[in-house]
C-alpha cells in the first residue's frame, strides 16, 4: 500500500508537486524559498499553468482553514502574492479570480488575523497595474465586508483599531482597483458609496484627540498617522481627488446623510470639517457642484430645527469662503435668492411659532433665539460668499437684494395689519444687514455703472423711514460703498482732528467717472443726507454715521464744485439746527452743531486753504471756552453732554456763511454759489416714504413742466403757501436759486422719466407748434386770385394741384 502511494504520488502533475514542495513539515519554519522559486520559474515558463496553481493553492488553503491550520493559511497566502506580483501576462485574469476568492475565505473569518491577513494581500493586488481588463470581475463582496470591519466593535480596543486600520486600507485598494478602469465595476454608484463614505466618516467622527487639527495631513506626526481617523482622512481625500463631475453628487450625498442620521449639524464642528476635507480635496472647477448640494440639502430641511439649520449655513459659509477662485458657475444668484427665501421662512417661523403655515396643536416648539441665530448665520454666509466674487457680480448681488426689500413705495405690497408691519419690519432689517455685508470691501472704479438708479433710488428712500435701525443700516451701507481705500475705520468716531495728517489717508484724485457720478446723483444724495438730520429719534450711531458718509464723499468723489456743495449743506444743517422748526430735542441740536464742526475741521484741512483753517479753528476754540457742548468730545463721548442753552447760541459760535463764501472766494471758489443756501426740494420718493411731512415743510411742490408747455397757458402751476414761500417772494438769491433748481428738475426729468411721458409731453408742444405752422403756410402758399376775383375751376370738378408736404399721412413709425 505505501508503495503504491508513493507511486502515485510520482505521477501527480508538476505544478502540484512543486505547490506541495513550498509548504515545510513544520509550518512554524515557514515558506521554503528555494522551492518558491522553482514554483515562480515553472509559472513563468507556463503561464497557462497559472489558473490551475492558483485553484489547487486556493484548495489547500480552504482545508487548512478548516482544520484551523492558520501557520499553513499564512505560507498560502505568501506563496499567492509573490506569484501575483512576479506573473504579468494574460492569463493572470484566471489566476486572480482564484486568490480573490482566497482573500474572500479569509475575510469571512471570525479570526481577526485572518482578517488583517486577507486585507494585506488585498492591498497588495491592489497595487498591481494589470496588463488585460476584466469584465466580469466584481467587488460588491469587499466593499460591504470592508465596511463592515470600519464599524468594527471589539472589545479589544488594540484589535478593533487595527481591524479598522484593515477595513480602510481595504476601501483604498477597491477605490484604487476600480476608480481609473471604466470596465470594473462603477464604485461611484449610490450602492457603493452609501457603504464607503459612512464608514470613512465614522473613524473620521471617532478621533481621539480634543482639539481640532489642520485638514492638511502634513501637519500631523507620525503617531497620528497611524490612528484610523487619519487613514480615513487620507482615504477620503484620495477618493474625492479622484472623483469626475459627473461622481461629485454620489460622493457627497452620503455625507449629507451621515450627518443628519447622527445628528451632526448641531455641534458644527465636525460638519465644518468634513466639508474642509471636501472642498481642500475635490478638483476646484467642481466646488460649485458642492454648493449646490448643500443648497438643496438646506431646502429639504427647511422645517428642521433652527439650530440644524443653522448648522447647514455655517458649512456653507465655509465652504464658500475655500471656493474662492471664482468657481460659483451659474449657482450666484440661485445661492443669495436660496439664502433670502430661507430668511424670510425663518422670520415667518419667528413671528407665527410654527413650522406650519397655521399653528396646530403637537408642532415643534420654536425658540427666538435660535432663530436669530439662524438669521445671523445667513447673512454672514451672504457676507462671506459674496466676497468671493468680482466687482460686476457684487453689483448684481446687490441690486437684487435690494429688489427683495419691501418699501412703501408703488413696486412694493406691503403686508397689512400689526403681524403684517412686524413681518415687513425684520424682512428690511434682515435684507439690509446682508446688504450691508454684500457691501463690505466693495471696489469699483466706475461708480455710475456700478450703482445705477434702479439700486440707489430705494436704496436712498429707506434713509427717510421712521424706524431708527434702518436708517442706520441705510447709511452704513452707503459708507462702505463710497470708501474704496479703506479710510471708513479711521472715522468711526466724529472728533475735531488738528491735525489729519496722523491718520495717513488714503486719497486718490477724482476720476471722471466720479464726477460724472456726482453730477447725477449728487443731489439727492445731499437731500437725503439733509432729511436724515432733521430726525428726533437719531442717535450717536446715526451721527457718527452720517459723518463718514459726508467724509467718504469728501475723499473719494469730491472735485471743487462737489466741496462748495458738501460745505453748503453742512452749513445748512448749522442753520435747521440754529432755527428748530421741527422742535427737536436739545441732543438733537447739539450733536448736528458738533457734526458741522467735525465735517467743516476736516475740509478746510482737506481744501488747505489758510483764511478758511483759521476761521474754522478760531470758531471751535471759542467753543472750547465758551460752549464745550457744540463739539463733539463732549457731546459724541461716554456720557454725553449738551446744554439747552443751545437755543441762545451768539454767532461767534457758529460757522458764518458769509465769512466761508468770503474766505473760499478768494482762493478761487464759487462765491455765488457758496453764498446762496442750501434748499432741498421735495421728489416723488419723498412722498412715498413715511417722513414725507419733512420735506413738506422744507420746500415747495413746483411743477416740473417746462415753462414753455401748452398745459401752462391753461392753467396756473399749482404752489403750496408756506413760510418758505413768502421767504423766498423778498429774497432774491433765493429765487435764483429756485430758478436754477427748476431747470435742473426739468433735465432730471429728461434723464429718469419713462419714454411715454416724455413723447406725450413733447407731443403737446408739436401740436402747437403745428398749428402756428399751417397758419404761416395758409398764408404762404395761398393760390392768387383770379382777374374776376374767383378761382376758376371746371363744374363739378376740384382743383388739381398736389397735397403739400405738412399735409401728407405718414405711418407712425415714421414721426416722432
Amino acid at each position: 500500500m505505501y508503495g503504491v502511494c508513493g507511486c502515485c504520488g510520482a505521477l501527480r502533475p508538476r505544478y502540484k508537486r512543486l505547490v506541495d514542495n513550498i509548504f515545510p513539515e513544520d509550518s512554524e519554519d515557514g515558506l521554503i524559498k528555494s522551492n518558491m522559486e522553482k514554483l515562480t520559474f515553472y509559472a513563468l515558463s507556463a503561464p497557462e499553468k497559472l489558473d490551475r496553481i492558483g485553484a489547487y493553492l486556493s484548495e489547500r488553503l480552504s482545508r487548512d482553514v478548516a482544520r484551523h491550520r492558520y501557520g499553513y493559511v499564512c505560507i498560502a497566502m505568501e506563496a499567492l502574492d509573490q506569484l501575483l506580483m512576479a506573473c504579468h501576462c494574460q492569463s493572470i485574469n484566471l489566476f486572480v479570480e482564484s486568490f480573490l476568492k482566497m482573500v474572500a475565505k479569509l475575510l469571512e473569518s471570525e479570526k481577526p488575523h485572518l482578517q488583517i491577513l486577507g486585507t494585506n494581500s488585498f492591498v497588495k493586488f491592489a497595487n498591481i497595474e494589470e496588463d488585460t481588463p476584466s469584465y466580469h470581475r466584481s467587488y460588491d463582496f469587499f466593499v460591504s465586508r470592508f465596511s463592515e470591519m470600519c464599524h468594527s466593535s471589539h472589545d479589544d480596543v488594540e484589535i478593533r483599531t487595527k481591524i479598522r486600520m484593515a477595513g480602510i486600507k481595504g476601501l483604498q485598494g477597491v477605490v484604487r482597483k476600480t476608480v481609473n478602469d471604466e470596465l470594473q465595476a462603477n464604485i461611484w454608484d449610490p450602492q457603493h458609496m452609501d457603504k464607503i463614505v459612512p464608514s470613512l466618516l465614522y473613524n473620521l467622527q471617532h478621533v481621539e484627540e480634543t482639539e481640532s487639527r489642520s485638514p492638511s495631513p502634513l501637519q500631523s506626526t507620525e503617531k497620528e498617522k497611524e490612528c484610523p481617523a487619519e487613514l480615513a482622512e487620507r482615504c477620503l481625500r484620495e477618493l474625492l481627488g479622484r472623483a469626475a463631475y459627473g461622481n461629485i453628487k454620489n460622493a457627497i450625498k452620503p455625507v449629507l446623510m451621515h450627518l443628519d442620521n447622527h445628528s451632526l449639524w448641531e455641534p458644527k464642528t465636525f460638519a465644518v470639517r468634513c466639508f474642509k476635507i471636501i472642498m481642500y480635496s475635490i478638483q476646484p472647477q467642481h466646488s460649485h457642484l458642492v454648493i449646490q448640494q448643500l443648497l438643496g440639502h438646506l431646502d429639504a430641511n427647511s422645517r428642521s430645527l433652527a439650530t440644524v439649520r443653522a448648522g447647514i449655513v455655517e458649512v456653507l459659509s465655509e465652504a464658500a469662503v475655500i471656493a474662492a477662485t471664482g468657481s460659483v458657475g451659474p449657482t450666484v444668484l440661485e445661492l443669495f435668492n436660496t439664502l433670502l427665501r430661507h430668511l424670510r421662512l425663518s422670520i415667518d417661523y419667528e413671528l407665527t411659532g410654527s413650522y406650519d403655515s397655521t399653528i396646530n396643536i403637537g408642532t415643534k416648539i420654536i425658540k427666538e433665539h435660535e432663530e436669530r441665530m439662524f438669521q445671523e448665520g445667513i447673512i454672514k454666509t451672504i457676507g462671506s460668499f459674496a466676497r468671493t466674487l468680482p466687482t460686476y457680480q457684487r453689483s448684481e448681488v446687490m441690486l437684487f437684494i435690494m429688489g427683495k426689500v419691501p418699501l412703501p413705495s408703488l413696486h412694493h405690497q406691503m403686508d397689512p395689519g400689526k403681524m403684517g408691519e412686524n413681518r415687513n419690519r425684520l424682512i428690511q432689517i434682515m435684507l439690509l444687514k446682508s446688504l450691508l455685508q454684500v457691501s463690505m470691501g466693495f471696489q469699483c472704479s466706475n461708480m455710475l455703472t456700478a450703482l445705477p438708479n434702479s439700486f440707489l433710488d430705494p436704496l436712498l428712500s429707506a434713509v427717510l423711514m421712521e424706524d431708527t435701525e434702518i436708517r442706520l443700516l441705510v447709511l452704513e451701507t452707503l459708507v462702505c460703498l463710497i470708501d474704496r481705500h479703506g479710510n471708513r475705520r479711521k472715522f468711526s468716531t466724529i472728533s475735531t482732528v488738528p491735525d489729519i495728517a496722523v491718520l495717513k489717508l488714503k486719497v486718490d484724485k477724482c476720476s471722471r467717472q466720479d464726477t460724472l457720478f456726482m453730477k447725477k446723483h449728487s443731489q439727492h444724495l445731499y437731500r437725503h443726507i439733509y432729511l436724515s438730520c432733521n430726525d428726533p429719534s437719531n442717535t450717536q450711531a446715526h451721527y457718527e454715521a452720517v459723518y463718514g458718509l459726508l467724509v467718504m464723499i469728501s475723499i473719494e468723489l469730491a472735485n471743487e464744485e462737489v466741496v462748495v456743495d458738501l460745505i453748503r449743506l453742512v452749513l445748512a444743517i448749522q442753520d435747521m439746527a440754529i432755527n428748530n422748526e421741527d422742535n427737536l430735542p436739545a441732543y438733537s441740536r447739539c450733536a448736528m452743531h458738533a457734526l458741522c464742526a467735525a465735517y467743516l475741521n476736516l475740509i478746510s484741512q482737506l481744501t488747505t486753504v489758510p483764511a478758511f483753517c483759521q476761521h474754522i479753528h478760531e470758531v471751535i476754540e471759542m467753543r472750547k471756552k465758551d460752549a464745550p457742548y457744540l463739539l463733539p468730545e463732549d457731546v459724541f463721548s461716554e456720557k454725553p453732554r449738551w446744554s439747552k442753552s443751545v437755543e441762545h447760541t451768539q454767532s461767534d459760535l457758529l460757522f458764518l456763511q458769509s465769512k466761508v463764501s468770503e474766505v473760499l472766494g478768494g482762493s478761487g471758489y464759487n462765491s455765488d454759489r457758496l453764498s446762496t443756501p442750501y434748499v432741498p426740494q421735495l421728489t416723488d420718493e419723498d412722498r412715498l416714504s413715511k417722513r414725507k411731512s419733512i420735506g413738506e415743510t422744507i420746500s415747495l411742490q413746483v411743477e416740473v413742466e417746462s415753462r414753455n408747455s401748452p398745459e401752462k397757458e391753461e392753467r396756473a402751476p399749482a404752489e403750496e403757501i408756506t413760510f418758505e414761500t413768502l421767504k423766498m417772494a423778498i429774497d432774491s438769491v433765493a429765487v435764483e436759486e429756485q430758478e436754477r433748481e427748476r431747470r435742473r428738475q426739468v433735465v432730471e426729468k429728461f434723464q429718469k422719466a419713462p419714454f411715454e411721458e416724455i413723447a406725450a409731453h413733447c407731443g403737446a408742444r408739436a401740436t402747437l407748434l403745428q398749428s402756428k405752422l399751417n397758419q404761416i403756410f395758409e398764408l404762404t402758399i395761398r393760390p392768387p386770385p383770379s382777374p374776376s376775383g374767383t378761382i376758376t375751376a371746371a363744374y363739378g370738378q376740384t382743383p388739381n394741384h398736389s397735397i403739400p408736404v405738412y399735409e401728407m399721412k405718414f405711418p407712425d413709425l415714421c414721426v416722432y
